[in-house]
């Protein structure tokens, strides 16, 4: 799929597009430690010698993984003016992010999710969060962002990155996505349960294999494939949408347009952590999208994307330079 492509220029192509991220923020809290014991109290492994690092996550990870890739993420979201919320403007401006698509809403707290890692082994997760939508006033400021935006035709794509955490709105969907068609800029959807079936009409609909299952309430088994490129093609006609890329984890990636479908297998690697995968594929897939390069090319390259940050603790964005050496290996 990939041999086609001069790959030089293509990743240096990268470098010049502007992406435009919408979607729920977050904080990824680590606390690294040991475990030497288990407690006298209750059946628990007691962690020591702590220490803490914060990072971006939800779709700031995902604008994390377009810097990566050397382009520059235009990042869209509505946090808490909270001291988390100053903890993520700080984090933002660390790895040079603009906070300028940045809400702050007095009504709400920033996400928080603490991870709890030791010897590479992720033993708890405490999640932070208000998952209720935004309010109006919040919605139109950033409706009023976007449409700025993307009245510039300055971006090359639009991401929707849906973590159920209330950013993103029925309303706000309707109106992003006919401002971006109208424009002639790809759009983009990462979904979840609740927005599932609000996306249409848009050019590139990624979800995992849990989120189409819940999302269509269907019954399917992973690993029977024509059966589940079946599903996609009903629902890729329902919907309106010019390609469904759904990932299957171990089993790879599965391509449906045009009335037909593509199995990508997954790369055999040594896996450590599958945490921020998912926002791997879906930059690679917008880069790839804003580069002009067809489906299944763009679902070769965020394949490799995705596997190669699965063998990293934590959530940690896409190596620019390993990928290309992996996708010229790939594509001989």
């Amino acid at each position: 799929m990939l041999s086609k492509l001069n790959l030089d220029k293509v990743f240096q192509d990268f470098s010049t597009q502007k992406i435009l991220i919408i979607g729920d923020v977050m904080i990824d809290n680590y606390l690294w430690g040991k475990v030497k014991r288990i407690s006298p109290e209750a059946p628990v492994p007691v962690i020591s010698d702590l220490i803490e690092e914060k990072r971006l996550g939800g779709a700031s990870n995902v604008a994390l993984n377009i810097k990566a890739m050397g382009a520059i993420p235009i990042l869209c979201s509505v946090i808490g003016n909270d001291s988390k919320g100053k903890d993520f403007l700080k984090l933002l401006k660390e790895e040079n992010l603009s906070d300028m698509g940045i809400i702050l809403d007095n009504a709400r707290i920033t996400t928080q999710k603490t991870r709890i890692i030791s010897n590479n082994q992720h033993l708890l997760r405490v999640d932070e969060e208000i998952d209720t939508e935004i309010s109006q006033v919040s919605e139109d400021k950033l409706i009023s962002f976007i449409r700025e935006v993307i009245n510039k035709k300055s971006v090359q794509s639009v991401l929707f990155q849906d973590y159920d955490k209330g950013v993103i709105t029925q309303r706000l969907i309707e109106e992003i996505v006919k401002m971006a068609n109208a424009a002639k800029i790809p759009v983009l959807v990462d979904p979840k349960k609740r927005n599932f079936l609000s996306y249409k009409k848009v050019s590139l609909f990624k979800p995992n294999f849990k989120e189409l299952k819940e999302g269509l309430k269907a019954d399917v088994d992973k690993s029977d494939l024509k059966d589940v490129a079946s599903l996609l093609e009903e629902f890729r006609k329902i919907q309106s949408i010019k390609t469904i890329m759904l990932t299957l984890s171990e089993h790879g990636i599965i391509v449906n347009y045009k009335n037909s479908y593509h199995h990508f297998t997954a790369e055999v690697r040594d896996i450590t952590d599958v945490s921020g995968a998912g926002d791997t594929v879906i930059s690679l897939a917008a880069l790839c999208l804003g580069a002009k390069l067809n489906p299944l090319q763009t679902a070769a390259l965020a394949n490799l994307a995705g596997g190669q940050v699965c063998e990293k603790p934590g959530v940690v964005p896409v190596n620019k330079e390993q990928l290309l050496i992996e996708a010229k290996a790939y594509s001989v």
